[in-house]
């Protein structure tokens, strides 16, 4: 039988516990000193991949300008990184005290009288984990939950996530007819639906380039017929958090799969062009294409050439 129990004198309790104890506004300050130092070094793996990525991502942009965001993004994801331990460590009222503004409230509240379930859209987008305790308050939610390596970590999450009225399932088969079940009763689940599938997955167009995406979300709004949201949090200047929740397209719920994919997709770019700052562009996404798979292991320039050649090839809307 697992040990689930944390070994409280251990280096990582000891450091999870005191960075989840310390105040959000301090745990900011941390982090963007932390962020000055890498991107000051050049051979800093997050600045390879976040610049390139944005390079990518966002060619239409001045240099100047994609400058400003490599910056900006390399300090907002490790302070998201920072902020996931507070919000981890915190209670789930202050948790819910620290969302000030709510946009689109009313659209949350009318998906959950329906009685029909909720998929909840999240990108790696800002503090995402700070959404859990303010939904969860509404609804029993169902959330995938690959296991932290270290057991310390793994168990402190687990506890957090436990806490929040969720039901943790595995990343396979056994988890998501849990989440279909779960779904079919009225329940909640929050799918993150921009990382590649661990194998297979079908071409869809992400920023005009075809990647391996998994269909997972689109197949559970069709089957269920839950109604799906599309949520992110923006941290604000005084201490907390701003939450944004809009309607999904209609047709997402009947189209085929790879056009309800693509649906997706175009949502997280619109969100990304108007705030391309806060998402986490560390994630090595564009190498999901058979010819794009060394891009991130050869030099930039070249790597922009790999990718210019594959959009021009893709004449396809997906």
């Amino acid at each position: 039988m697992p040990n689930n129990r944390l070994n409280t004198k251990s280096i990582m309790y000891r450091m999870l516990n005191f960075m989840s104890k310390q105040p959000l506004p301090l745990t900011r300050v941390f982090a963007r000193l932390l962020a000055l130092m890498t991107y000051r070094t050049s051979l800093a793996k997050v600045t390879r991949v976040a610049s390139l990525n944005i390079h990518i991502a966002l060619p239409e942009r001045t240099a100047e300008d994609r400058q400003y965001i490599i910056k900006k993004a390399i300090q907002y994801e490790l302070t998201s990184y920072f902020e996931f331990f507070n919000v981890w460590g915190a209670s789930n009222e202050k948790n819910i005290q620290r969302i000030h503004n709510i946009e689109g409230e009313d659209i949350f509240q009318k998906a959950l009288a329906t009685q029909k379930g909720l998929i909840l859209i999240v990108p790696h987008f800002g503090t995402w984990e700070i959404m859990n305790a303010w939904c969860a308050q509404y609804t029993k939610m169902t959330i995938m939950y690959k296991p932290i390596k270290n057991k310390d970590a793994d168990i402190f999450v687990r506890s957090a996530r436990s806490r929040e009225n969720a039901t943790l399932v595995p990343t396979d088969e056994h988890g998501i007819r849990q989440i279909f079940k779960a779904l079919k009763q009225g329940g909640t689940t929050v799918i993150l639906p921009d990382h590649t599938p661990h194998a297979g997955g079908a071409m869809v167009n992400y920023f005009g380039i075809p990647l391996a995406s998994s269909h997972l979300t689109t197949k559970l709004i069709q089957k269920t017929q839950a109604t799906a949201l599309f949520l992110y949090t923006i941290r604000n200047t005084n201490g907390g958090f701003d939450l944004y929740i809009q309607a999904m397209p209609n047709g997402i719920y009947d189209c085929p799969d790879n056009q309800g994919t693509l649906i997706i997709h175009q949502q997280i770019e619109a969100l990304i062009q108007k705030h391309p700052e806060h998402y986490h562009w560390s994630y090595k996404r564009f190498r999901a294409h058979p010819e794009l798979h060394d891009i991130y292991d050869i030099a930039p320039r070249d790597a922009l050439v790999k990718v210019q050649q594959v959009r021009l090839k893709n004449k396809s809307p997906i």
